[in-house]
């Protein structure tokens, strides 16, 4: 049953396209054969299912091609298959949705089937069991004729027809070769047939039971490769499932293209008419666009041959653009007359049918005006002809035909020409123009039996190169000899080599329908045709040449015409029998398979084309072969040897023709070919002749005879002799050159055949020179001989009577060597209306005086009027004529000269100048012109000198002109008496001495003829300088000749000469250095008009400042344009102009770009001052460049510019925002000057700073490294600085200081960085005035040696000190040491010696210099100091040793009666000193009430156990030893108690163990009670504690206290500094 097939509708798909293919007729014949004669609708049996599906197996392999199916055969499907499903999916939207499961593209299906084919592997397959031979039915083989149309951009509708022939012949055959095709079993008669047809179908069964799964697995897999493609199913870029097809209708027919579009979001489709978006709504019922369902469509009504285009559809949406291409030829009915032409209201009938006007006009007058002239165009740009053509009598019923001719070949429209006929104007477009496209394009209007045709020629140069120097494009590709997979492509070498000879040519291929190019050679080819192999059989491929030099390579040729890899039996057998739509017949043929026959060799092998690097061999196939297809393998070997060697190893060719590759060159082989089939390799093929591996076909050699002639003022036409022995000639290229330029142009670039060739596009009045060489396939000749120069003009007529020249005369010999001889001679006098083109030279010899036969000295004409004649008898005599020949012809021979005799000049001089002429005749000077000698002598000529002398006079009257020899060969003879006739003659000079003088001048006097004028110089209102020279006796064929130093002028890129009639000018296109010289114009044909002007560098300097004058009338300015910055960082350009009138206007240019007044912009032009000036607000990075001023003032101009780039603009952008900063800065407080330092006087630095525009509110802040400093008192701005003083600057000081400004209107900060070589600066000044301040070295003496010190202000570490004693650097010790203390710098000498004695320096160093202050410890001042320091020592001794009390005691103790009083101190001395007490003066000594003590040694106490009034009184405590004496008092007062409601002092009381003790110690400042006794103190009074004594240590609780006293005694003042102020009393206030 079908549905074990298990076939998604999907992939039914391709089981419908192929059933269309058998066709509908076909599929029922089979249906009906499968369920014999019932109806459609009865259910089949499973027999009948079986043969169909044996039917679907057998044609699976044709899927890739397909085509649309019939309506009959959609119907028929559902049925015969009884699936209960829907027919949607057979129908084409549902095909384009079946492509995403998994089906190809029909053109890569048509690939992957080509390798399917194989005859081969299918046969292999096959045999793999031996029982399939003896098990195979005898079938019916019914042919299948179908055809896909294949999408070819740009084609003809034949070309498109016979790809989709050669297509559907490659599957037919393809179908029948493989034993695959569609097979019909007999229809059953008997039983055991029956029984046979069923064995037989089952063994198939299970054969295709493994392809249905196989099938199903690839349609799985694919299906996975598009979802691993896709794998966002939500977004697709656009497809073409089905693409537009070309077409090509009759004219007024109406077309419509389709296709489908898949991709989502849904695509966007754009029609497209030459790139260009068809508008329907500009063109009503022209176009029609439809989209249904994804079915787009154009449809385009009533065509014409506008409407023969190029038309795209393009697919866009998010995912991206596809665009698809399809052509439109419109072709107009010549066949017999539409009826329906009879009743549109017009009759058109065109006259080609036959039908004549008669009755309207017996004659038609056909008139093409407007004609196109030569046209010049280059490689890919659009070029159009036309011509208005006017038809007398005018008949609307009747239109002529128009018909274009290229090269005489009658041109069809196509994609690179249209034609078009309006009625009135014809027209031709070349769309794309290439150099194919040169030649004669001839127009042929064709009325009835009249006629008429214009021609003119189209040139087309080659497009420029993308790489310089690159070769121009080959042109001409075609296919010759296409087989099934190898073809031979053909070109034409281009004309222009880009300077460099073409290395080869590279050939690409491209597979019709897509764009993808690929190079079928590695290394270039010479050789113009090559075989291009590995083509796929049915496939078309269209080829490009590119040419390749040492450069690079050229631009592709223009692509070669389609052509379809097929064998050239099968072509002309679907040329014969095409493919066609159903007839209405079905023919069924019966054929016997072949068992499998081995071929037998093929037939008439041979050699048809060989070159270096390839051999293309030829043959017919073998009569032997069975009903397969065949392929042949190619062998060779070397020629003599039998070592045989197979060329295709692996893939063999199905084309009888081979191209061999890889052969060495120079080598003979022998080829030989071999059949092979399913069955096996036949034998080989008898082998080719020796064939040698060369080019066979030679290069031609160049053509002869070139000879140009006049035709027009703007084209010479060119002939030559064609090429001796060229075979295969292609044609010839022709190139042009002006004389002296060395610049060769070609004058064709498609080759021409003939020898004849009209050269257009010349200059008129230039002098070319022509050259031509011929081109075939194997490459391009040699250039030929260049031509004769030739002017280009008009040709000789119009009128004018013209004849040959006169003889020349006064022929000489300039020199003469054993063979040859150089003749000189004199221009013709009359040279017969028109320019002498050249002169023809005759000799004979004089034997014994008789004269013999005259010879032609030269072919070629000589231009010159010197001659060497070669060939010559040494020691012969003879004889010469001249004939000068013109346009006109050759004129009458001179007369012959006297006798030469031909020997070696041997003279060592030079010998004569010839062609000495004169001119610029005056009444006292003339020119002097002459040539160098052909015979120089044996040294180089050195100079000329001139000789002159009156015409009657005699030979020795010759006098020299010049003294010294000239170098020029041209001299100006000044004083010359005016009607006096002169000759003149020149003699050349070398080392050697004077040679041989030259023959005498013609006589001329000297005199200024009536009209004649002089050159005159002239600069016009442009400033264009010229040279200006006018003559009104100019003949009809004078023209001026102008020449530089007498020398003619051959480079025209300084000078631009124009003449029109009687006036000629000169204009120099930039005067300059390389100018300077002496200009002459001559008019020719006249009797010696001539005139001269020397331009040298004053004048040059001259004519340049006046023409700059008149050409840039300058403005003058006062001051060029400069730029500043404005108080606000704005940018002013400035310029001034010294006077500027009110109608003067400035433009301002930046970057050549006119900038405008706006916001960026403020310009100004102030008239009366000349001020012109542009503010901007600020510099940004886009402002860099060139700022540009450009005044007018009427006619007058000027211009000023001024670069800002670089450095440059960023040091202004940058000042500009400074300056911008600093304005907004100053709005507010600021500074005026940054901070900064300064040492004073005192060695101090103080930082400063200047502030302006403060106020009251105004602050300023100080920091360092970021910490505020804070300062005692505010500033107060009035002198507008702010300062910081530091004190002792040193190392702790270094950072960052900062001080702020800042109010309400902002703030503003300055920085000083006091680090690294900032602080090192600051602290060598501050040495430096530490140095600067430091007193001199002074002596003192201290009790243990000699001092010497100085004073400085203060003191840094940064100071360096170094002492030297007598210009000794002192070594420090423990005696010798130095040091600071406070401000003071010493050096101390402990225990001076006389050693000591001597001159003492301090040197300061302060980083930078140094200063030294000098002291001389010598004689009296070291006595003095010694004697001193001796003194001190003892004082020191004894003060040391001296009685002192050691603990003090209190000045005053204030104590209330009946408490007890305890003092104490501590003394010392050496020896121990004598203590004793006085009171008030007076001893006093221990007793009951008072006790004193001395213990120790150096213990002293003072008890009074109860005081009373008795014992106020002053106390003195007096130590003694023999060193001195020391004095310490305290005073005692003693209170009552009842001095205390009398606020008397009381002192509090110290808590112990008795009440009424009390202990005042020194470092104690709290004492302390018992608690009931300070309840008591609290109720009784309320102390005021004054002063209190702090205890030095805690006394004991037992102990009595005791009251320290510590007096300040004079000899102790240092002692009491220290203590003074710590001492106090404590009392209490009630």
């Amino acid at each position: 049953m079908l549905k074990d097939l298990q076939l998604m509708p999907g992939a039914l798909q391709p089981i419908a396209m192929l059933l269309q293919q058998t066709s509908a007729l076909i599929l029922q014949q089979h249906i009906a054969m499968a369920l014999q004669p019932t109806t459609l609708s009865q259910q089949p049996t499973a027999m009948d299912l079986q043969h169909m599906i044996m039917l679907l197996c057998k044609v699976r392999d044709l899927l890739p091609t397909v085509l649309n199916l019939k309506p009959s055969a959609r119907a028929l499907l559902p049925i015969v298959m009884d699936l209960n499903q829907s027919t949607s999916w057979l129908q084409p939207t549902a095909w384009g949705r079946s492509y995403g499961l998994g089906l190809k593209d029909s053109n890569l299906m048509i690939e992957d089937q080509s390798y399917k084919m194989s005859p081969k592997a299918k046969r292999a397959k096959q045999t793999l069991v031996s029982e399939d031979k003896e098990n195979e039915a005898v079938d019916y083989s019914v042919p299948i004729f179908t055809g896909r149309e294949v999408n070819i951009s740009g084609i003809t509708d034949t070309e498109e027809e016979r790809i989709k022939e050669s297509a559907a012949y490659v599957a037919k055959r393809n179908l029948f070769a493989t034993g695959e095709g569609v097979s019909v079993s007999k229809v059953a008669k008997s039983v055991s047939e029956e029984e046979h047809h069923e064995k037989k179908s089952r063994k198939v069964a299970i054969r295709e039971s493994a392809e249905r799964v196989a099938l199903k697995k690839t349609l799985e897999d694919t299906q996975a490769f598009h979802k691993k493609l896709n794998q966002d199913k939500l977004l697709h870029p656009p497809e073409f499932v089905i693409k537009p097809s070309s077409h090509t209708i009759w004219e007024k027919q109406n077309v419509k293209f389709h296709c489908t579009v898949a991709g989502w979001p849904a695509p966007r489709v754009t029609w497209y008419k030459n790139n260009v978006p068809i508008d329907v709504q500009a063109h009503p019922g022209k176009y029609t666009i439809e989209n249904r369902y994804g079915l787009h469509s154009l449809e385009i009504s009533t065509c014409d041959f506008d409407d023969i285009a190029q038309y795209r559809a393009s697919a866009m949406n998010v995912k991206g653009e596809i665009s698809a291409y399809a052509s439109l030829v419109v072709k107009r009915y010549k066949g017999e007359i539409d009826a329906s032409y009879l009743h549109a209201g017009t009759f058109s009938m065109p006259l080609s049918l036959g039908v004549t006007p008669h009755g309207f006009a017996s004659r038609f007058e056909i008139k093409i005006v407007d004609k196109f002239e030569v046209t010049f165009g280059r490689e890919g740009e659009t070029m159009s002809l036309g011509c208005t053509v006017v038809i007398s009598p005018d008949i609307k019923r009747f239109k002529p035909d128009i018909e274009w001719y290229r090269n005489g070949v009658l041109i069809t429209p196509s994609k690179w020409v249209q034609m078009h006929w309006s009625g009135e104007r014809a027209s031709l477009t070349l769309t794309h123009a290439n150099k194919e496209d040169e030649g004669l394009y001839t127009l042929r209007v064709v009325m009835g039996e009249y006629y008429e045709e214009y021609s003119g020629y189209v040139f087309v140069r080659d497009a420029d190169a993308e790489i310089p120097g690159a070769p121009g494009a080959p042109l001409d590709v075609q296919c010759l000899d296409a087989n099934k997979d190898y073809v031979i492509v053909s070109w034409k070498q281009p004309a222009v080599d880009g300077g460099n000879p073409i290395l080869g040519y590279f050939i690409d291929r491209c597979e019709v329908g897509t764009t993808h190019w690929t190079q079928c050679n590695e290394t270039p080819v010479k050789f113009a045709r090559f075989p291009v192999t590995g083509l796929i059989e049915g496939r078309s491929y269209i080829f490009r040449v590119r040419a390749v030099n040492k450069a690079g390579v050229s631009l592709p040729s223009r692509v070669s015409e389609p052509v379809a890899a097929l064998d050239p039996a099968d072509r002309a057998r679907l040329r014969s029998h095409p493919s066609a739509p159903w007839t209405g017949q079905i023919i069924v043929t019966e054929e016997e398979p072949a068992e499998g026959v081995v071929p037998g060799p093929p037939t008439d092998l041979q050699v048809i084309e060989a070159t270096k690097n390839y051999v293309v061999l030829s043959w017919k196939p073998p009569g032997q072969r069975g009903h397969e297809g065949i392929m042949y393998f190619v062998e060779k070997c070397i020629a003599g040897t039998e070592d045989w060697q197979r060329v295709n190893t692996e893939i063999p060719v199905k084309s009888p023709r081979f191209a061999v590759f890889d052969l060495s060159e120079g080598k003979s082989y022998c080829f030989r070919v071999r059949c092979c089939n399913s069955a096996g390799i036949g034998e080989p093929s008898e082998a080719t002749e020796a064939t040698v591996v060369d080019d066979k076909l030679d290069i031609p050699k160049p053509p002869g005879r070139i000879m140009p002639t006049r035709n027009t003022d703007t084209s010479v036409v060119v002939t030559w002799t064609e090429s001796p022995d060229a075979k295969e000639l292609v044609g010839y290229y022709i190139e042009s050159s002006v004389v002296g330029s060395g610049h060769w142009e070609p004058c064709n670039n498609n080759p021409v055949k003939g020898t004849r060739f009209i050269c257009h596009g010349l200059v008129n009045g230039e002098k070319y020179i022509f050259r031509v060489r011929a081109v075939n396939a194997a490459g391009l000749s040699e250039f030929s001989q260049d031509s004769e120069p030739i002017e280009v003009q008009a040709a000789i007529g119009g009128g004018l009577l013209h004849a040959a020249p006169s003889p020349p005369y006064d022929i000489t010999v300039l020199e003469s060597v054993r063979d040859s001889m150089v003749l000189g001679w004199k221009q013709p006098k009359a040279t017969g209306g028109t320019e002498i083109t050249g002169y023809y030279v005759n000799y004979r010899e004089v034997i014994g005086g008789v004269p013999g036969k005259w010879m032609e000295a030269n072919i070629k004409a000589v231009s010159e009027r010197a001659y060497r004649i070669e060939n010559l008898k040494e020691n012969m005599v003879y004889q010469f004529q001249v004939a000068a020949a013109n346009l006109a012809g050759v004129g009458t021979p001179s007369l012959p000269s006297k006798p030469f005799k031909c020997e070696e000049w041997t003279i060592a001089v030079p010998g004569p100048p010839h062609d000495v002429t004169y001119t610029e005749v005056r009444k006292d000077s003339l020119v002097l012109l002459w040539k160098e000698p052909v015979y120089t002598g044996r040294s180089p000529i050195a100079g000329y000198y001139v000789d002159m002398k009156e015409t009657e006079a005699n030979e020795e009257h010759w006098r020299s002109v010049n003294e010294k020899p000239l170098q020029k060969k041209f001299l100006k003879i000044a004083g010359l008496t005016e009607g006096v006739s002169y000759v003149f003659r020149v003699r050349a000079t070398n080392q050697a001495g004077v040679g041989r003088p030259s023959d005498t001048t013609d006589p001329v006097v000297a005199e200024t003829r009536p009209g004649t004028k002089e050159m005159v110089v002239n600069v016009d209102d442009d400033g264009v300088i010229s040279l200006n020279f006018e003559c009104d006796q100019m003949s009809p064929n004078s023209k001026f000749v102008w020449s530089k130093n007498y020398e003619p002028i051959e480079d025209d890129s300084r000078l631009d000469i124009d003449s029109k009639g009687g006036k000629s000018k000169a204009v120099f296109k930039d005067l300059g250095e390389d100018d300077l010289g002496i200009y002459s114009c001559v008019v020719t044909d006249t009797d010696g008009v001539s005139s001269g002007y020397t331009i040298d560098e004053e004048e040059m300097k001259r004519l340049l400042a006046l023409s700059h004058e008149h050409k840039f009338p300058t403005i003058p300015l006062a001051s060029e344009l400069a730029v500043e910055i404005l108080e606000k960082g704005e940018v002013r350009f400035w310029l001034q102009a010294e006077k500027l009138s009110g109608n003067a206007k400035a433009n301002f240019v930046f970057n050549d770009k006119e900038i405008f007044n706006g916001e960026k912009y403020k310009m100004k032009v102030d008239q009366h001052t000349g001020l012109v000036e542009m503010i901007m607000d600020k510099l940004e990075d886009k402002d860099e460049g060139t700022y540009t001023f450009q005044l007018q003032d009427g006619k007058a101009t000027n211009q000023s510019s001024l670069v800002l780039i670089g450095d440059v603009f960023k040091k202004l952008r940058d000042e500009a925002e400074f300056q911008r900063k600093e304005w907004h800065r100053k709005q507010g407080p600021h500074f005026v000057e940054q901070l900064g330092w300064e040492v004073t006087d005192e060695c101090n630095v103080m930082l400063k700073c200047k502030v302006a525009n403060i106020k009251k509110e105004t602050h300023i802040v100080w920091y360092k490294d970021d910490r505020e400093i804070m300062v005692d008192e505010e500033h107060d701005f009035k002198d507008g600085v702010c300062t910081l003083l530091i004190s002792e600057f040193s190392k702790k000081d270094t950072g960052i200081y900062e001080v702020i400004l800042k109010d309400d209107r902002g703030k503003d900060i300055s920085e000083l960085k006091l680090t690294d070589k900032a602080f090192a600066d600051l602290m060598n000044e501050v040495c430096r005035r530490i140095d600067l301040y430091a007193t001199d070295l002074k002596i003192q003496s201290t009790a243990e040696g000699i001092r010497l010190y100085s004073f400085v202000t203060y003191y840094v570490e940064d100071l360096r000190v170094g002492w030297v004693h007598n210009d000794t650097q002192i070594r420090f010790t423990d005696r010798v040491k130095t040091g600071v203390t406070g401000e003071q710098i010493w050096l101390q000498i402990n225990e001076p010696t006389p050693q000591d004695k001597g001159k003492y320096t301090m040197e300061l160093f302060d980083g930078k210099t140094g200063h030294k202050k000098t002291v001389d410890l010598s004689g009296q001042a070291f006595d003095e100091a010694f004697a001193e320091f001796q003194r001190l020592k003892q004082a020191a001794i004894a003060e040391k040793n001296r009685a002192r009390v050691l603990g003090g005691l209190p000045d005053v103790v204030t104590i209330q009666e009946g408490k007890a009083l305890n003092l104490s101190c501590t003394v010392w001395g050496d020896p121990t000193p004598e203590v004793s007490w006085l009171k008030n003066e007076k001893s006093f000594v221990s007793d009951a009430n008072c006790i004193l003590r001395f213990e120790s040694g150096k213990n002293v106490s003072f008890t009074i156990s109860a005081v009373s009034t008795l014992d106020s009184g002053k106390y003195s405590l007096v130590v003694k030893n023999k060193y001195g004496t020391e004095t310490s008092d305290v005073t005692v007062i003693v209170i009552t108690v009842s001095g205390q409601t009398d606020a008397a002092k009381h002192v509090v009381s110290v808590s112990g163990q008795s009440q009424n003790n009390i202990t005042v110690s020194k470092k104690k400042k709290a004492t302390t009670m018992s608690k009931p006794q300070q309840e008591e103190e609290k109720k009784d009074i309320k102390p005021y504690v004054d002063e209190i004594i702090a205890t030095e240590e805690t006394p004991d609780s037992k102990e009595i206290p005791r009251v320290e006293k510590e007096k300040k005694t004079k000899s102790n003042q240092q002692t009491a500094k220290k203590t003074h102020g710590k001492a106090a009393a404590a009392r209490t206030v009630p």
